[in-house]
């Protein structure tokens, strides 16, 4: 099969969808594997690393999707490469078509390509696979981020993370007991913060306390308790996760308004549109902003800070299901492989998830049913 894996610009997004690593596998199974070109220096491994692991590099966004029977990249089309997609191609992305716009999905439907978000494929356990490798990385970039904005030479309140003898340690709290949540708590545990985790689920609270040996506060996240909780804390991480779904304004921005000044939220949900009231969408290079006196984190790659490490992960993820897709064809691995099926958005010309047919008020079909009738 012909891969293309597409760059994204490096001052918004340094992850690849594979490394050189992933495309040496690729190439040796005799598949034609073709990496976009990126200018600048800040990309994270060169042409020659993808030339040597067998990759021809290409200097165009047209010629790789127009060569190529399967694209990978790391962050959702953009308009003009869903122009290029044609019929019959597969394209994997993280895709957050919950958060975007109706264009998007009607373009992915109209070229009749196979659509798989990377946040929506599932491994045999049910685990969000590529996904929870990010929140992984997001969960400890988290903590490393409210450590930095805390200081008073970033606008923070000057406070310590962990404690000191005689000085209590910053109040952590964290929204949603998940990947990203239990990752945060790790760390700022680590750190030596006060760390308080609420969640509506109190099977995984009861799961964390486990974990951690009874070193954190949990509490169900009712509107009562977080607004005490938030009202209260140095950093609050929002890590809540509906799966494909739009995240709900858990933190209004009265909550916001009674928060310590020099304060800081990390809103780890802003790429399915925010939990906290008043976070919108920031970047790598202009990562914060202040509102109400508190300060605000809200870039939607959290991981693409550390690219080389999540360029690994990633592949780590991602790999498995490509070399599926290329030993067996789209159809029979989504008839093998369920978990991959889930991530499945659109399908010759269908909308074959639920949540985002509603959203933009399509009529769903189930993979299964199309596969079955195909």
């Amino acid at each position: 099969m012909n891969i293309g894996i597409i760059r994204e610009e490096a001052s918004i997004e340094r992850r690849v969808a594979l490394s050189p690593a992933g495309v040496e596998d690729l190439a040796s199974q005799g598949h034609n594997v073709f990496v976009l070109h990126l200018d600048g220096g800040r990309t994270i491994f060169r042409d020659e690393d993808y030339q040597m692991a067998g990759a021809t590099i290409s200097y165009s966004v047209d010629e790789i999707i127009n060569r190529s029977d399967i694209v990978l990249k790391v962050s959702p089309p953009t308009e003009s490469e869903l122009l290029i997609l044609r019929e019959g191609q597969t394209i994997f992305s993280s895709l957050h078509l919950a958060v975007s716009r109706r264009n998007v999905l009607e373009r992915l439907l109209d070229a009749k390509v196979t659509a798989v978000a990377f946040e929506l494929i599932e491994n045999e356990r049910g685990d969000l696979a590529v996904l929870q490798m990010m929140s992984e990385i997001a969960g400890q970039i988290a903590i490393q981020v409210g450590a930095h904005y805390l200081q008073a030479g970033q606008g923070g309140r000057g406070t310590l993370l962990g404690s000191l003898p005689g000085i209590p340690p910053a109040n952590v709290v964290i929204l949603g007991a998940g990947t990203v949540g239990r990752t945060a708590a790790r760390v700022a545990l680590g750190m030596g913060a006060n760390v308080t985790v609420l969640d509506r689920d109190i099977g995984r609270l009861r799961e964390l306390e486990h974990l951690f040996q009874w070193k954190i506060s949990t509490g169900v996240a009712t509107s009562y308790h977080i607004s005490r909780a938030v009202r209260f804390a140095d950093v609050v991480i929002g890590a809540v996760l509906l799966k494909g779904d739009k995240a709900p304004h858990i933190v209004t921005e009265a909550m916001v308004k009674e928060m310590k000044p020099g304060s800081v939220i990390i809103d780890a949900s802003i790429d399915q549109g925010g939990c906290v009231e008043t976070s919108r969408p920031t970047t790598i290079d202009d990562p914060v902003y202040v509102t109400h006196g508190v300060i605000h984190y809200c870039v939607p790659n959290m991981p693409a800070v550390v690219a080389r490490t999540a360029t690994l992960a990633l592949t780590n993820a991602v790999l498995p299901y490509v070399q599926e897709v290329c030993e067996d064809g789209i159809f029979k691995a989504l008839e093998h492989d369920s978990g991959l099926a889930k991530g499945v958005c659109t399908y010759n010309g269908v909308c074959t998830n639920e949540v985002i047919a509603r959203i933009f008020d399509f009529k769903p079909q189930a993979i299964a049913t199309l596969l079955k009738n195909s």
